[in-house]
């Protein structure tokens, strides 16, 4: 649950990313958050996942507040979510499925635990049969859904997936938000930011566009307001 009200964050350089946002994404919820570049998508997801704070306003993620969570409650927030990248990040020397099982073992999972999540989590994504892969010898697309399956290994409350697509082809592009809609069928929150306005348009989601840090419109169906710029 994301609950965000009259928030504002100004850099030290003087810049202010954002200018007085309110938003609220439930549980369960699927939303595409759209704008042009530096119009605060990344100062939000930064926001969202605790790598800034506020400078004014008040913010809820999971249970956390944004503006006073203490150093040791970051780790704890940090568990309710997941993040998949447009680079993918994942470690090159490690296996698909070691890849996995790292993420768990840093949160303190058992060895049992893994050995049984890791394997249903591939399934899941659809790459059972590449658990014993290395990232170099996969597709892209291949990369992104290790990425996807290790944002969702730790069992988050939300996933928060920033320009997945961004290095993909079109086809590859569907499948990933394919696979994220399956995810939030599983009862879990989905962020996605993005500039594509066609995956945005035929999934009739919830979109919220933002610009010169200000949400500008919040409805569902597409975006509106004309062509996404990158």
């Amino acid at each position: 649950m994301i609950r965000l009200k009259d928030v504002e964050m100004e850099y030290e350089n003087g810049t202010k990313a954002i200018r007085g946002i309110s938003l609220n994404v439930d549980d369960g919820e699927f939303v595409f958050l759209v704008g042009p570049s530096g119009s605060g998508k990344s100062t939000l997801i930064k926001l969202l996942t605790g790598e800034v704070e506020p400078t004014a306003g008040r913010g809820m993620v999971n249970g956390f507040s944004l503006g006073n969570i203490r150093d040791r409650q970051l780790p704890h927030m940090r568990r309710t979510m997941g993040v998949v990248f447009q680079d993918f990040r994942l470690i090159e020397k490690k296996t698909v499925y070691e890849n996995l099982a790292f993420v768990m073992r840093a949160v303190g999972a058992k060895e049992k635990d893994i050995r049984t999540r890791v394997p249903y989590v591939l399934d899941l994504v659809g790459l059972s049969d590449k658990a014993d892969r290395y990232p170099s010898e996969m597709s892209g697309g291949e990369q992104q859904r290790v990425a996807i399956a290790r944002a969702f290994v730790n069992n988050p409350s939300t996933i928060i997936a920033d320009e997945p697509t961004g290095n993909l082809d079109p086809e590859r592009s569907m499948e990933v938000m394919d696979l994220l809609t399956k995810i939030n069928e599983l009862d879990v929150t989905v962020m996605v930011v993005t500039h594509e306005k066609d995956l945005v348009d035929h999934f009739g989601k919830r979109v919220v566009t933002i610009e010169n840090g200000q949400i500008i419109n919040d409805s569902v169906g597409g975006y509106v307001g004309g062509h996404i710029h990158g």
